[in-house]
């Protein structure tokens, strides 16, 4: 069946909600694949949402996130990152416009700093792909002024390692 006609019969399927939302790695995905849109990471129940960059739920924990690299107050390094909250963007522009406040998707990524459960990340690359970039541990957050002045969650993760039992 070619994707487009996947779609349709995504469409088509009743929505329910994940009672057993999957951490960790999804199917045979691992660190370095590559994904070609955000509707193959859909499709595929790698990152579910098709606009979103946080999949979680606040009770729960978050899934997966997507790192977009167009936030003014994201912080990207080789071993760790500042992921700014979900929240107080223009839609069209992606500016920060207003405070955010302590949504689900932001009270997700605080409950993945307790629970200690890994996160899948995925990076959009320059030619709209995406690379899986493997599991990240929510290692800390803040909240205070971004650069534009207004108030954002920022949520530190750094990559995840299995501890031994």
């Amino acid at each position: 069946m070619n994707l487009l006609k996947t779609q349709l019969v995504e469409r088509q399927k009743p929505k329910t909600i994940n009672q057993n939302p999957p951490f960790g790695h999804v199917g045979s995905a691992r660190a370095g694949d590559i994904f070609e849109s955000r509707i193959e990471l859909s499709l595929r129940g790698q990152h579910r949402p098709r606009r979103a960059g946080v999949c979680g739920m606040a009770q729960g924990g978050t899934e997966s996130l997507v790192l977009a690299e167009q936030y003014e107050d994201d912080e990207i390094h080789d071993d760790y990152f500042w992921y700014a909250g979900h929240g107080g963007r223009d839609q069209k522009t992606g500016r920060q416009v207003s405070d955010q406040d302590f949504n689900a998707r932001n009270q997700a990524l605080a409950r993945s700093r307790e629970s200690g459960l890994p996160v899948r990340v995925y990076r959009r690359l320059p030619d709209g792909r995406y690379r899986y970039e493997g599991l990240w541990r929510v290692t800390d957050h803040t909240l205070g002024p971004g650069r534009s002045g207004f108030r954002v969650y920022r949520f530190r993760l750094e990559p995840w390692r299995a501890v031994p039992s």
